[in-house]
């Protein structure tokens, strides 16, 4: 009998810790199976952040490297010039690549910096009690904006994707989500396509995930699916905001 369905070699045996219905659990296999597709297992080194994803380390088979708060993109270019034939992405929340580390990922797009970075934007800091994040939609309800995101005092949400896109470095970027069949196929082709703009050595790329976090939004996994569709896909539309190949081949 052939197998038809099986877990990523680039996975670990190792439970997710996630809460139930949160995304990161389907985006680790997306990840795990393009490594696999690529047969890049063992030329392959992740960078874990700090964040709901901090122990990345334990599900991925590859090397994995554990990063200072908001510099993952900073320590995944030092494992990228020390070793430019390695594949190495980073993995990171939006509290921790748009607030802390919001410069390192800005600038590892201005230099161009031949690494790919998985980016989970659940719009909220889910790992220390559902703060407002860099992300969090205006009118959102978070522990440290409890009347709701208010233009005129926290600002409006930042678009990464759109932001990463206007820098020269930046070789690929592109927002996609999870939330059926479909569009996690479409997340697993983005995935894997960055990593493939990786090894032909044309710049950064960045895959922006739309994701849900039920614990924090306060939702039950269906209901936050709902949620993310109704509110964030307005605000954060999927598409490719940047594709060098694409633009070559005109």
């Amino acid at each position: 009998m052939s197998i038809v369905f099986e877990k990523p070699h680039a996975l670990t045996d190792v439970p997710f810790h996630y809460c139930p219905g949160c995304t990161h659990g389907i985006v680790h296999r997306l990840v795990a199976e393009a490594i696999d597709e690529l047969g890049i297992e063992g030329n392959t080194v992740g960078i874990a952040p700090v964040g709901c994803s901090v122990f990345a380390y334990n599900y991925f088979n590859c090397d994995m490297v554990e990063a200072p708060h908001g510099r993952a993109p900073a320590v995944a270019t030092g494992v990228k010039r020390a070793n430019p034939d390695l594949t190495v992405f980073t993995y990171q929340g939006d509290g921790d690549l748009a607030a802390i580390g919001t410069a390192e990922t800005v600038h590892v797009g201005a230099r161009g910096e031949n690494i790919t970075i998985i980016f989970i934007n659940n719009a909220i800091y889910g790992m220390t009690g559902g703060q407002m994040a860099p992300t969090s939609l205006l009118g959102q309800v978070t522990t440290t904006s409890p009347y709701g995101r208010q233009k005129e005092i926290q600002g409006n949400p930042i678009r990464v994707c759109e932001l990463m896109a206007t820098l020269d470095g930046t070789a690929y970027a592109e927002r996609v989500t999870v939330d059926c069949v479909k569009n996690v196929r479409n997340a697993k082709r983005a995935i894997k396509k960055a990593f493939e703009i990786q090894q032909k050595k044309l710049g950064l790329s960045i895959v922006e995930v739309v994701s849900t976090c039920p614990t924090n939004w306060g939702l039950s996994p269906e209901k936050a699916m709902e949620w993310l569709r109704e509110n964030m896909l307005e605000h954060y539309p999927l598409g490719v905001y940047k594709d060098v190949t694409a633009e070559e081949a005109k």
